[in-house]
């Protein structure tokens, strides 16, 4: 469990953060949380599904990285190999927190960091806090993407009800079989009911895409060709490491 501290200017003026082993960080993710905003650069390269929460139950929209878990197939030799890195990767070892005068009516959040996290340097990286005291712009953009996450949450999460509403999430089932003979089934993940999604009324159809939620529900149809991409990947990596042995 990452013990958090709030970001302080003084304190942590030396930190440094290397990107490399942020995303090294990330090699034993088979899959992460994303939001709505992701999408359209996801699309690019990885599969978009929905998982259950482990804690709460609730639906998420998610990036697959592997087909087991601890999988991470985007990541060689400790570099992430991927035009676009997932903003729940990217924005590590930073976090937000709740502010001591945050309520649920009024909330508010600090910035923390994680001092253990591996990405962490003095020596070499990027600088966080420049010589007076500010930001850099390299925490600007992280910053950012942590605000594009907390705002992407909660309409990430009215996407997901509307769907699980009109009853288009649909179990996947995935039997697969790789090169060096092996097989697997990849449970646990849903994705957009196609049939269901054709049988809608008129009405039902408009108030999808007067929501916006019409490019989000063909971009996840559209990602699942990279299912395909991902078991090139294990069969290139299995094949890689036979050679090794």
């Amino acid at each position: 469990m990452a013990q958090l501290v709030a970001l302080d200017p003084e304190a942590h003026r030396h930190v440094r953060i290397d990107a490399t082993r942020v995303e090294a960080a990330g090699a034993t993710l088979n899959m992460v949380p994303v939001v709505l905003t992701e999408f359209l650069k996801l699309v690019v390269q990885y599969p978009i599904a929905f998982a259950k929460d482990k804690d709460t139950g609730q639906f998420v929209c998610v990036a697959l990285f592997g087909l087991h878990d601890g999988e991470n197939l985007f990541v060689d030799d400790g570099r992430w190999n991927a035009i676009y890195v997932p903003l729940q990767i990217a924005r590590q070892p930073f976090f937000l927190g709740d502010a001591e005068d945050s309520t649920p009516d009024d909330p508010r959040y600090v910035l923390c960091i994680d001092p253990g996290h591996a990405g962490i340097r003095t020596d070499s990286g990027e600088p966080i806090i420049d010589a007076d005291g500010n930001e850099t712009p390299y925490l600007h953009n992280v910053k950012q993407g942590l605000a594009e996450l907390l705002s992407g949450e909660a309409l990430t999460r009215q996407f997901i009800d509307t769907l699980a509403r009109l009853h288009l999430l649909l179990p996947m089932q995935l039997e697969i079989t790789f090169e060096n003979g092996e097989t697997t089934e990849v449970a646990g993940l849903y994705t957009i009911d196609e049939t269901r999604l054709a049988q809608l009324t008129a009405d039902e159809v408009a108030g999808l895409h007067q929501q916006g939620y019409l490019a989000p529900i063909y971009t996840m149809l559209a990602s699942l060709g990279h299912i395909y991409a991902l078991i090139d990947k294990r069969n290139a990596r299995d094949g890689r490491r036979a050679q090794a042995a």
